[in-house]
């Protein structure tokens, strides 16, 4: 206390005879300029001696928070300048009270700003170690979506917790700020009921993040719907169809209803196509194009290609041809490729084995010979 009684009676000496509002000013401009001079030397200090060796630059994690929070920390050191300032200017007590909350509120909220983008810097350089340049790289796609699910899920803690901070500020709301951290008494309990699908939806996304029941691309079949995952936020899953369409699907389903994955541990995929052909179809001539078709095509994985008679009907019978690719999109396009050129193939070699509608002969009236001599006879269908 006695240095800041000193700097203050330094201070107003070197003001006297200027109006009290324009001295105020004046120190708090001071206070706020050398604020920004000191922070730009620190940055210097810091870029030359400590994020910089002989071998170039190091630390990038601390690097890159430094960069991108400049703004901030200029910010929150200007108030934090003026707030000591604040305490040697001559000023009304109820309006230098009222300036020192706001400037408290600026650094809460600053703080908040620089743990965000703290977060971010360390996901971004966390997940420069995997990339996704092939689509099957699980390894990749399982950890992209614990960062985004979890950064998420940060960035959230870090809102309730400026906002609660802010909060307490206020005397007379400092009940609901005290909610936010400890959930007590009955402000809490109205908190937490208005939070609740906030609250499930984080605790749903912590759950994704960990056991991974899906993953960002991941193949999936929702309410009958196929599509691919392309997003996962705090709240809702975007699915992408296969037309193009965004189905939206919240959080919580993944957790509480059944659903197909179909990339779950691996990529590959089987496809199968079904042909219905005629009893007279030549097997074994199918399964040697189909030999002939995968082999020849970039889609087909080479694990399995496999012609199997799986039904008798009473016109045709059914084949299930059963191939194998490397991603859900290469085995559907694989599936369409096998039967289009199948069917080409029986019609030019084989047409008598596509379905045919066969016509049996009409069997006569049993009284037919009963019939009285004088009637006419009956035109025959050839003359």
């Amino acid at each position: 206390m006695s240095g800041i009684e000193a700097i203050r009676s330094s201070i107003g000496d070197a003001l006297v005879g200027v109006p009290d509002w324009l001295a105020a000013i004046l120190v708090l401009a001071i206070a706020a300029i050398a604020a920004l001079i000191v922070h730009r030397l620190i940055y210097a200090i810091l870029e030359r001696g400590i994020l910089r060796d002989g071998n170039g630059e190091r630390h990038p994690f601390l690097r890159s928070v430094l960069t991108r929070a400049k703004g901030p920390s200029a910010l929150a050191l200007v108030a934090f300048a003026l707030a000591a300032a604040l305490q040697t200017v001559p000023i009304n007590p109820a309006l230098s009270a009222g300036f020192a909350r706001l400037l408290l509120i600026a650094s809460i909220v600053l703080a908040g700003w620089i743990a965000h983008i703290a977060t971010e810097v360390g996901s971004d350089l966390y997940l420069r170690q995997f990339t996704r340049t092939s689509q099957d790289s699980l390894l990749a796609r399982k950890h992209l979506t614990q960062v985004r699910i979890l950064k998420r899920a940060v960035h959230s803690l870090i809102v309730v917790v400026t906002l609660g901070a802010v909060l307490m500020t206020f005397e007379p709301v400092r009940q609901f700020g005290v909610s936010l951290f400890a959930s007590a008494g009955a402000a809490g309990l109205i908190v937490g009921l208005a939070a609740r699908p906030v609250l499930s939806n984080l605790i749903a996304g912590i759950q994704i993040a960990t056991t991974q029941p899906i993953r960002i691309d991941d193949q999936v079949v929702v309410e009958n719907e196929n599509g691919r995952i392309e997003e996962i936020t705090s709240t809702y899953v975007v699915i992408r169809l296969w037309d193009l369409r965004r189905l939206i699907v919240p959080l919580g389903y993944f957790i509480e209803k059944p659903f197909q994955n179909w990339t779950r541990d691996a990529t590959d995929l089987l496809g199968a196509v079904l042909l219905y052909v005629d009893f007279a179809a030549p097997i074994d001539a199918i399964r040697a194009k189909l030999d002939e078709i995968v082999k020849a095509s970039p889609l087909w994985d080479g694990n399995l290609a496999r012609v199997q008679v799986t039904d008798a009907r009473e016109g045709s019978i059914e084949l299930r041809i059963l191939v194998s690719a490397r991603t859900s999109g290469d085995a559907f396009d694989l599936r369409c490729e096998v039967r289009e050129k199948l069917i080409a193939f029986l019609q030019k070699e084989f047409p008598t084995a596509l379905p045919r509608t066969r016509f049996g002969a009409v069997p006569q009236d049993a009284n037919a010979d009963s019939k009285p001599a004088h009637d006419e006879p009956s035109h025959s269908a050839v003359e």
